[in-house]
């Protein structure tokens, strides 16, 4: 009888989480949309003199996540109360369904270009994901505005930062103690230095990376012995180009080694997360893998929410609860053999029995990794892996009739170390990787007895009458091979 309310009580439980975090931010979105759109009306009618930008194109198996990257974006910068406008340059193959919302629900000026074409894109070692970056030159077309900052979409902006727009000609931050950073800079609009641009691109200027990154650098190879940027307490705006100070684009590597910030250079105004995209904060498994994932979609949900993905969510779990109600209340065995000709038949027939149920097990730890919307919430996004790969697993452990302890312990193993990385109180990442290192040391002999418990009883089980019939047993007419 407990058994058999398992199930239903893990619903509630999981229904309960989903309506949670919908009411938190999806609902809440709803109930505040009257008030944003009022302040984005107010806000198109108010032209600013300065702006902040950022780009999309698509081309790239992310295009979606990037998309909620710069909403998210767009809309922490609305309420810090930016005094700029809010631009988006976006190339003429972004969906109009997205530009409208970001037109009308984000309060942004979407301005539609070409793709430039990059003459780089044959060179050695070029990365593909970047051969539309180049895109980020259209940003010295807005002659309409005085100062521009321009923005990667994972930047992290910890409070307003709208001194920026005081700085020169060209301002950048050097992250590396070479070469300065171009996912946040300032620059003064022109088309002149905009149509240099381009025909630098033309003669096939050096780049060695054949991104933005390497252009941008080259064209600007002096700004490192340019002075540091600091604000005039008058307002006036400086000219020239110029440094600015580590504060405006924290690497988030800086923060992992102390767990805290500490940057002396300026204020600890804008986080940046550059590197593998695979490992940028928007994506549910950032936290905790990556401590600062949950920073990110603190910002979230208080501005954009997921609205998007909760009914997806809320459907997984459905179907992951109704796999493990009817695992439960039937044990299906899809590997029993009723008739065998000879002893080599049983020995192929045992080894590709075992292949499968192994393939099994590993199927159902990555297909939920895989299906889960990539821009959840990291809460409800492990809450649907873990018990997406237990609903997937006893599967496994019915049709093959395996122990249950050893297949769910990779999931226990998993569980544990996601509450090694969340423990909040290491006094620096040093501990917390020993610690890391240390947890998954001692998990390794538990993860190898696990499967050297599965073989064995998965041998057993192949080798019991149910699956094999006696060899004192009448055995078909030759040449019949029967499986159910």
């Amino acid at each position: 009888m407990a058994s058999s309310r398992e199930p239903w009580l893990m619903l509630r439980f999981l229904l309960v989480l989903v309506f949670a975090v919908y009411k938190t931010t999806a609902f809440g979105e709803v109930m505040r949309a009257p008030q944003i759109e009022q302040q984005q009306q107010e806000g198109q009618r108010q032209r600013h003199k300065n702006a902040y930008a950022t780009m999309m194109y698509m081309g790239t198996p992310r295009d979606y996540d990037f998309y909620v990257a710069i909403r998210v974006m767009l809309r922490s910068l609305a309420r810090l109360h930016v005094d700029a406008d809010l631009v988006v340059i976006a190339s003429h193959d972004v969906p109009l369904r997205w530009v409208h919302t970001m037109e009308q629900e984000d309060g942004a000026r979407v301005m539609r270009v070409e793709n430039v074409d990059n003459p780089y894109k044959n060179q050695p070692n070029f990365n593909r994901r970047f051969k539309l970056t180049l895109n980020k030159l259209y940003v010295w077309k807005l002659i309409e505005y005085e100062r521009v900052v321009m923005l990667d979409a994972d930047n992290l902006f910890l409070r307003r930062a709208d001194e920026l727009f005081q700085c020169g000609q060209f301002c950048a931050v050097f992250i590396n103690p070479c070469i300065f950073h171009t996912g946040l800079f300032v620059l003064q609009p022109s088309m002149e230095v905009f149509k240099d641009m381009l025909h630098q691109l033309e003669i096939g200027k050096e780049n060695p990376d054949g991104a933005d990154q390497g252009f941008i650098s080259g064209y600007f190879p002096d700004l490192l012995d340019m002075p540091m940027f600091h604000p005039p307490l008058n307002g006036t705006t400086v000219n020239g180009s110029y440094r600015l100070p580590l504060g405006y684009q924290m690497d988030a590597t800086y923060y992992y080694l102390r767990l805290r910030w500490n940057v002396p250079c300026g204020p600890n105004s804008v986080i940046t997360f550059p590197g593998a995209s695979w490992l940028k904060p928007w994506y549910w498994w950032s936290w905790p893998v990556l401590p600062l994932g949950i920073q990110w979609h603190e910002q979230r949900r208080q501005s954009l929410g997921y609205g998007t993905e909760t009914p997806m969510a809320l459907i997984q779990c459905i179907v992951y609860l109704g796999i493990i109600a009817v695992t439960r209340l039937a044990r299906p065995n899809i590997s029993k053999i009723c008739y065998r000709r000879t002893e080599k038949n049983i020995s192929v027939i045992q080894a590709g029995l075992k292949m499968l149920a192994i393939w099994s097990i590993l199927a159902a730890y990555l297909l939920p990794c895989i299906i889960i919307p990539c821009t959840i919430h990291p809460l409800l996004g492990w809450g649907l892996y873990l018990l997406g790969s237990f609903a997937l697993c006893s599967m496994a452990i019915n049709a093959f009739m395996l122990p249950m302890l050893p297949v769910l312990t990779p999931c226990l193993g998993i569980f544990g170390v996601l509450l090694v990385m969340a423990f909040p109180l290491y006094p620096n990442g040093i501990i917390r990787c020993l610690s890391i290192f240390g947890y998954a040391f001692c998990a390794a002999p538990f993860l190898w007895v696990s499967l050297v418990k599965i073989m064995a009883s998965l041998q057993a089980s192949l080798e019991r009458e149910n699956f094999f019939p006696r060899l004192g047993e009448s055995s078909p007419p030759s040449g019949f091979n029967k499986l159910y």
